[in-house]
């Protein structure tokens, strides 16, 4: 069994690019959804990496919790908010962008150079992602009466961020891995 996991890391690596790209495909397509791109509008809103991208005539950075829907939820004078504020444009072109990354990671099992940049372009969206630990006040579970609220208890949103450290760590292992099928070719 052991010697079977040992001469496996090629093909799990592998598995962990198909892994990365289902994910992004996934995400990436939801993007397209109206309940998605107002899912993350608290995260854009106080990202100094993504908020100039909104609508600063509509959007400041507390403006949008006025416009929240739920999930599901189709509330109009909401969504008329999120088309003037940019949010579906937004949500429609880091969906694409996290599709393409998705592919370029997976096309990494035969092309080493494309899967290189896509396991750079994986860990920097997840260094991006993992900023909103700090950006972003919905992370933490907020003081609503009770003694357990802020650091270091997460909320579902903050848990959902949290995760994004294995695909940085995947999208490094992807990018050393490319990087040393490049280097063997070349020897």
């Amino acid at each position: 069994m052991l010697q079977l996991l040992a001469n496996s890391q090629k093909n799990f690596i592998h598995f962990l690019r198909i892994s990365i790209f289902i994910v992004m495909a996934w995400i990436g397509g939801l993007k397209a959804y109206h309940y998605e791109a107002e899912g993350i509008i608290p995260f854009v809103a106080n990202s100094p990496f993504m908020s100039f991208m909104l609508n600063k005539n509509v959007s400041d950075k507390d403006n949008y919790k006025l416009h929240k829907n739920k999930e599901g939820e189709v509330v109009q004078k909401n969504i008329e908010w999120h088309e003037a504020n940019g949010t579906y444009i937004f949500s429609y072109g880091l969906g694409t962008t996290i599709v393409i990354i998705g592919f370029t990671v997976l096309l990494g099992i035969f092309y080493p150079k494309i899967g290189l940049i896509g396991g750079i372009l994986t860990a920097g969206m997840s260094f991006v992602t993992l900023s909103f630990l700090i950006t972003t006040p919905e992370v933490w579970v907020p003081d609503l009466g009770s003694s357990e609220y802020g650091f270091p208890l997460l909320s579902g949103a903050g848990r959902l961020v949290l995760k994004d450290i294995i695909m940085m760590a995947g999208g490094l292992l992807i990018a050393s891995d490319s990087a040393k099928t490049i280097v063997n070719l070349k020897a």
